[in-house]
């Protein structure tokens, strides 16, 4: 029997959660918001490099707790309070706005917790992604969400400093401790960017240009699962982890949404397809296609994804209709950027893996493909220097304030 799109279980990325007695702090932050403590045996964590915990507590409250950490001297959270200065920003919106995040309930610096309200029924964009559910309307829904966050500026009290990646001393060598840290396939990866001085020359101009253009606000860590929609995935849509936020170059932002989808399509080429008749199975997975069938899956892929490209940056020209006015250079950044996120993440996904697998060269091989001709990228990927129409969204930007 064929099973339906719909009959289809919906992705669920949930895992078991750091055991509460281990970092006390946490409920301890809970008692003193009056919220009692976390109920263990109800709890569950999402992903990411950063420890959590989703829930009820034991007076009824449905909340999502998540730990960062302080410099080792005692003297801050730099992550924390960035977070922070998010939260005093986002009192700036008004409550149609489409820039929505969770609700802050309380923090604590010195142990580097944050407590948030849950999103009911909340699945992430990547979840929504692999089920095919990120569809345009929720991609121009995000480009409204980021629009509105980049609209925003300027804003005093800031962190002012340079975003961590790429990270320009990492493209000549790892530092020891790095080293240490990292799988094989990650220092192999590694590997492929440093020994490519095309690449390292072409990140190098990349941040030399985020000193000489319009900053605003921005989130700087931007990837699917940093986007919460509600209601299992048909309520409204949230954008959260705001650890790296920051006065940057919008540009970062664009791209990553755009380098998302690249590398989503990337990976839909060696998706597992039913076998066909006489192939055997594991040719269908992907790792046995020909540079033929490859070529071919890939531009299928490809045609699939880029309308949703597309939407974000009309979402995003809606409710930010200045941006190509302040920054004419924009969609060529954030082509660029977007070439940069194909790297990041596949060093990212690397982390489990001994070697660098057929997925992560073909990622590598678009990556540098955009990051070393984002003019004609930007084109592709349909970042226009076209302004969008104006629309009732745009007012919710502050450009103009």
């Amino acid at each position: 029997m064929t099973t339906t799109t719909a009959e289809r279980p919906r992705t669920r990325q949930r895992y078991r959660p750091t055991e509460l007695d281990t970092v006390p702090a946490v409920n301890a932050l809970l008692r003193r918001l009056g919220l009692g403590r976390l109920d263990a045996a109800a709890t569950t964590a999402f992903g990411g490099r950063n420890d959590n915990w989703a829930g009820p507590t034991t007076t009824g409250e449905q909340v999502f707790v998540k730990t960062v950490t302080p410099l080792p001297d005692g003297t801050g959270c730099p992550e924390l309070d960035r977070s922070l200065s998010f939260e005093d920003l986002a009192a700036r919106l008004t409550p149609a706005s489409p820039l929505r995040s969770p609700g802050l309930l309380g923090a604590d610096p010195a142990a580097g917790v944050m407590v948030h309200r849950l999103v009911p029924g909340a699945r992430s964009g990547a979840e929504l992604a692999l089920d095919g559910d990120f569809d345009d309307d929720l991609c121009r829904s995000a480009g409204w969400a980021v629009g509105t966050l980049h609209g925003l500026g300027p804003v005093d009290g800031l962190d002012t400093g340079e975003a961590p990646l790429p990270p320009l001393s990492w493209l000549k060598a790892l530092p020891w401790s790095a080293v240490q840290e990292r799988s094989m396939a990650q220092i192999a990866a590694w590997q492929l960017v440093q020994d490519d001085t095309e690449v390292v020359d072409a990140l190098h101009r990349l941040r030399d240009l985020e000193r000489t253009v319009p900053l605003a606000p921005a989130h700087c860590d931007l990837r699917f699962d940093q986007f919460i929609r509600a209601d299992e995935g048909a309520g409204e849509l949230y954008l959260v982890d705001w650890e790296e936020f920051r006065l940057a170059d919008p540009a970062r932002d664009v791209g990553a949404f755009a380098g998302e989808w690249l590398f989503h399509a990337t990976y839909s080429v060696f998706a597992p397809t039913e076998a066909g008749a006489g192939r055997p199975e594991e040719s269908t997975a992907g790792f046995g296609l020909t540079h033929e069938e490859i070529v071919a899956r890939g531009s299928a892929s490809l045609r699939r994804h880029l309308p949703r490209i597309a939407a974000f940056w009309q979402g995003y020209l809606e409710c930010r209709p200045q941006a190509l006015a302040l920054d004419a250079g924009l969609p060529e950044r954030a082509a660029a950027y977007a070439g940069w996120h194909m790297y990041d993440r596949l060093i990212a996904t690397a982390e489990s893996h001994a070697t660098l697998n057929p997925v992560a060269r073909a990622a590598a091989g678009i990556g540098r493909t955009v990051l070393l001709g984002p003019s004609a990228a930007a084109r592709t990927l349909g970042l226009s220097a076209e302004r969008a129409p104006h629309t009732p969204h745009a007012s919710n930007g502050s450009d103009h304030r």
